[in-house]
């Protein structure tokens, strides 16, 4: 499974937010790190078929990304996903997986898989109104894998959630890299630096960093810090 994208770009009027992009992206975890205003959301969202790009393309295993082939094997988290405060869980989860187009009773049994896998088990019968930050976005992370997805793109999931939760979310996010492209995009470090096999960096909408990650061989955090300055998380 390989992701390509090739001189990806998007402008608007006087400036551009991604600026010919060329990626090649393989299964396991790959991390996007980049200040506030670096272009990854609209990146990830060209990579989703919400935005059209100025220029350049866009394939799964040769497969465009405006074709509904494309769309089905595609998962997607973002920073602040839709959801019914009045639903239930599982009710919730129900209901996307009909609009995917499963049947009823895969539906049923996908949804309770998945409320365990994200550990949301005993609060799938409660209403997402009293869901704390870490259970809406463990709820995001479940919706997102209905389709069983082979590219699964998720941004800035931690922002937001406490030191316990963040830790918690990152080790969920590290166990669907098996076989699944992820791409996770942030500004916190430590989100990606223990999990991802695979680095970038955004700056200005231009990838500037693009490499396997090895730990022992760049300090990140520090590389972070010297692109962007301030101090990184």
């Amino acid at each position: 499974m390989e992701l390509t994208v090739h001189g990806l770009t998007k402008q608007y009027k006087d400036k551009c937010a991604v600026n010919r992009v060329n990626l090649r992206l393989t299964e396991g975890i790959n991390g996007l790190l980049g200040a506030n205003g670096a272009g990854k959301t609209t990146l990830m969202r060209m990579l989703c078929g919400i935005l059209k790009p100025t220029a350049g393309s866009i394939a799964l295993d040769g497969v465009d990304v405006s074709s509904e082939d494309y769309r089905a094997v595609l998962g997607y988290l973002p920073q602040d996903f839709g959801y019914y405060p009045d639903f239930t869980g599982l009710d919730f989860l129900l209901y996307l997986a009909a609009l995917k187009g499963l049947s009823r009773s895969h539906a049923k049994r996908k949804a309770k898989e998945l409320l365990e896998l994200v550990s949301l088990k005993d609060a799938g019968k409660k209403k997402i109104k009293t869901y704390s930050g870490g259970m809406k976005q463990r709820l995001g992370i479940a919706q997102a894998l209905l389709n069983d997805p082979s590219l699964l793109i998720v941004d800035e999931p931690t922002a937001g959630l406490d030191p316990k939760e963040r830790v918690r979310f990152r080790k969920l996010i590290a166990g669907l890299g098996q076989d699944t492209i992820v791409l996770l995009s942030t500004h916190i470090v430590s989100d990606v630096e223990k999990i991802a096999g695979h680095m970038l960096m955004m700056s200005e909408g231009k990838i500037i960093f693009d490499e396997p990650w090895d730990k022992g061989r760049i300090d990140l955090e520090q590389l972070y810090m010297k692109e962007f300055g301030g101090e990184a998380i």
